[in-house]
């Protein structure tokens, strides 16, 4: 019997590749987070594909997996848009899913049902860093975290249902804000 099982998830989707993505960004948001994030295949150099955090496929990892918590990395890149969305689930033909379908060709034939979130402005990699150690240092926790930012993470905790115990908020390994 396993103890904790940590997941550790980006606070927007990607894929890499083809195939079906139905919260893709085919837009300036979209390149917005590719650019951020730095999302580039590391072989190739391919954009990755970016799009809205996908509450479906996590409450699927889930159920397969049984996080006992979650780390959600990547929540600058998120930084500077004016607002954010989830995926909470799916229209297809009319019918409201809660879950991912079977098969590729419906997952590719979806539409999205999100629920908005009220973005956070832009802040420099050392900003972040300094937020994150100032948060730590001083037990704020998320406390610490920009407004939209704190909410953010809030929401998506309560929709999943999975304690997220720390947030990434840059590249380096100190930018972490852990949960108190």
């Amino acid at each position: 019997h396993l103890g904790e099982v940590y997941g550790v998830v980006k606070a927007y989707t990607t894929r890499v590749g083809h195939g079906p993505f139905p919260s893709e960004l085919l837009d300036d948001v979209g390149a917005y987070m590719g650019k951020m994030g730095h999302e580039f295949g590391t072989t190739t150099g391919r954009p990755r594909r970016c799009g809205w955090l996908d509450l479906v496929v996590m409450r699927h990892a889930h159920r397969l997996n049984g996080f006992t918590q979650l780390t959600l990395t990547k929540l600058d890149v998120l930084g500077g848009l004016d607002e954010l969305e989830v995926v909470i689930g799916y229209d297809l033909d009319g019918q409201h899913l809660s879950e991912m379908p079977a098969c590729a060709e419906d997952q590719a034939r979806v539409t999205c049902i999100t629920e908005k979130v009220a973005g956070f402005p832009h802040m420099e990699t050392s900003e972040w860093l300094e937020l994150a150690r100032k948060a730590n240092d001083e037990g704020l926790g998320y406390s610490a975290l920009p407004e939209g930012a704190r909410e953010y993470v809030e929401k998506v905790e309560a929709w999943l249902g999975i304690p997220i115990t720390s947030v990434g908020v840059g590249p380096d390994r100190e930018a972490t804000v852990y949960k108190v």
